[in-house]
């Protein structure tokens, strides 16, 4: 009896172990970022119209008090200071409230940075599948006034050409390490 159930319970933990082993992303293939959303002029934007490009993504939202209008305006002088090879890179912006931040809020507010940053936004369902794309997290947040904000991941997702993840540009690193990533990103 007792070395049935030994065995029993080793051929679980092989099927087990092969089930987990087989949902791993082999270490070869960059993760799949998965997502469709809309342009502010509300057409189609998502992963496949990215496919072979370096590009970033940034998470927040047009009501964000400080650190969304001060990324978006670093990152704007951050593309002009690499020049042409700005050019190369799709920058977006992508909105985690879309309770709020409609079309036409989106661009309005999209006018005061540069023009290459590409707005989209999406219905709730779609906002959670891109953010979980990127493993950025959001959540709502309410505030005394009634009202509420959005608590989320401040960082930039820098993506490369072949969809792999280069790595994070942070808005608190020294402009010489941002302005590297953002050419090392240009060139991939």
């Amino acid at each position: 009896m007792r070395r049935r159930t030994l065995l029993g319970l080793a051929g679980l933990a092989a099927i087990v172990g092969a089930t987990v082993a087989a949902k791993r992303r082999p270490a070869d293939r960059p993760k799949q970022r998965v997502f469709t959303l809309q342009t502010v002029d509300g057409k189609p934007f998502g992963s496949a119209d990215l496919a072979g490009k370096p590009y970033l993504a940034f998470f927040g939202f047009t009501h964000c008090p400080d650190v969304c209008p001060t990324a978006l305006f670093e990152l704007s002088g951050l593309l002009k200071d690499i020049g042409p090879a700005a050019d190369r890179i799709t920058p977006l912006f992508i909105s985690i409230d879309p309770e709020r931040d409609t079309a036409q809020l989106l661009k309005l507010y999209m006018t005061s940075f540069d023009p290459r940053i590409i707005a989209l936004r999406g219905d709730a369902a779609q906002t959670k599948v891109a953010a979980e794309a990127f493993s950025a997290f959001y959540r709502k947040v309410a505030t005394e006034s009634g009202s509420y904000t959005m608590e989320h991941t401040a960082g930039l997702f820098l993506i490369r050409a072949d969809g792999r993840l280069q790595g994070m540009l942070d808005m608190h690193e020294p402009r010489a390490a941002q302005l590297q990533k953002l050419k090392r990103l240009a060139a991939s």
